[in-house]
């Protein structure tokens, strides 16, 4: 027996027993879900197809995660523009186990039971990873938080009186007397009449040289040269004898 249900804008044909991965639907894994826009129901050769939905009908599941389904990449190109895009996305997707089918006065259930093993711990169990994952989970539930049975009171600090400190006298310190100011210049007032001649320097005494040359009586100068002139000649050497001895 199967049937043809509607949900996410998309049709589905379902089993009892299958495993079906639709759009993402509200609840925890483990909830029941129930389809009600159920569009056709067969068994064998008896078809029923509703006008559009079958009245009565419903298709039961249990849904088991919500996850991200496979990664796809969009790609935009603009040729001659130099335009390139790439983008991913991962669309969310509900994953479901179909238990039942029911309508049109006929009843298929599902006798299995609804393993809500994740599809990552599936993987895991794939690679070998498993035992790592197991551990790390036993770890966690061994860190549990501490429940105390009575809360600790916290003591209140108590304020001590502030002890007064005697006030030691500070001996005054003398302030050094103030120097009166200087009284201020006055300015005699400016006579209209011409400013008097200085009188000249008056100039130091001739030198005693000076003075002794002045006074010793100077040669008449044709005295002096002839007296230079004699100086200057040197003496006259004998004469020699012209006849011989």
């Amino acid at each position: 027996m199967y049937a043809v249900i509607k949900t996410g804008g998309k049709q589905y044909r379902v089993r009892a027993g299958d495993l079906l991965v639709v759009e993402k639907l509200d609840g925890e894994p483990g909830a029941k879900i129930a389809f009600d826009e159920v569009m056709m129901i067969g068994e064998g050769p008896q078809v029923t197809v509703g006008a559009p939905m079958i009245e009565g009908a419903l298709v039961s599941a249990t849904l088991v995660e919500t996850r991200k389904g496979e990664k796809i990449k969009v790609f935009k190109k603009i040729r001659r523009q130099g335009y390139r895009r790439t983008r991913g996305h991962r669309q969310f997707q509900s994953v479901l186990r179909v238990t039942g089918i029911s309508g049109d006065g006929r009843t298929e259930t599902w006798d299995g039971s609804v393993d809500l093993t994740p599809l990552s711990v599936l993987n895991a169990r794939a690679r070998n990873l498993a035992r790592g994952m197991e551990a790390a989970e036993a770890k966690r539930a061994e860190k549990k938080p501490v429940e105390l049975s009575e809360p600790v009171k916290a003591k209140a600090a108590k304020a001590k009186p502030a002890k007064a400190k005697p006030a030691k006298a500070k001996p005054a310190k003398a302030k050094p007397a103030k120097v009166p100011k200087p009284a201020a210049k006055t300015v005699a007032p400016k006579s209209d009449a011409p400013p008097e001649a200085k009188a000249a320097p008056s100039k130091p005494a001739p030198k005693a040289r000076a003075a002794v040359k002045a006074a010793a009586p100077k040669k008449p100068a044709a005295a002096a040269k002839k007296d230079g002139a004699a100086a200057k000649k040197p003496a006259a050497k004998p004469a020699k004898p012209k006849g011989k001895a």
